[in-house]
């Protein structure tokens, strides 16, 4: 067993290896307790779990903080409602994606009522590529561009250079949203 806390298994990884391996069956919670129980009576075997006990902060539960934050994101929830309907032209779509091995992206706009599309390839998806891209794809149309809808991927936190530059308004889409959408 102190094999597999040198190898700094997680209480999962070792109830699982228990289960399979050794037809022992023990929950992972049953393992915590153990190990919080030994820390009470002064043991250290809280030093070997992978956080050494700190509580693991979700990166969803403070949408102000955490690594994939967009500074002053406007949610797709403030987005006039006449984008929903596709009645007028104006209201864009923009992704990004990876080609393999990350050797480069393709920045993909799409105007939502005519589906036209205007792409260009990319170097990489940092936000100042993505935002030059960007601007540079949609300033011919500039005239009939009145929303940007994206999703929450980092390489979209110069929003804000967007909308001073084209004159519109850039919104976000929640995630949980974004995913409901997607699956319908």
């Amino acid at each position: 067993m102190s094999q597999n806390y040198r190898r700094r298994w997680s209480p999962e990884q070792i109830s699982g290896w228990l289960r399979e391996d050794q037809n022992i069956y023990i929950s992972y919670e049953t393992i915590y307790q153990h190990i919080w129980s030994d820390k009470q009576c002064g043991g250290q075997l809280f030093q070997y779990l992978r956080r050494k006990g700190k509580a693991y902060q979700s990166r969803s539960k403070d949408k102000q903080a955490g690594r994939g934050f967009i500074k002053n994101r406007i949610s797709i929830d403030e987005r006039p409602a006449v984008v929903d309907d596709k009645s007028r032209i104006g209201d864009w779509e923009i992704d990004s994606s990876y080609w393999q091995g990350h050797s480069g992206a393709l920045v993909t706009i799409v105007e939502r009522k005519t589906s036209f599309t205007v792409s260009t390839r990319i170097d990489d998806k940092s936000a100042k590529t993505v935002t030059a891209a960007t601007i540079a794809l949609l300033k011919p149309f500039k005239d009939a561009v009145q929303t940007i809808t994206a999703d929450n991927g980092k390489e979209f936190a110069y929003h804000e250079k967007m909308t001073e530059s084209l004159k519109c308004g850039v919104y976000f889409a929640d995630p949980l949203l974004f995913v409901a959408t997607r699956v319908k």
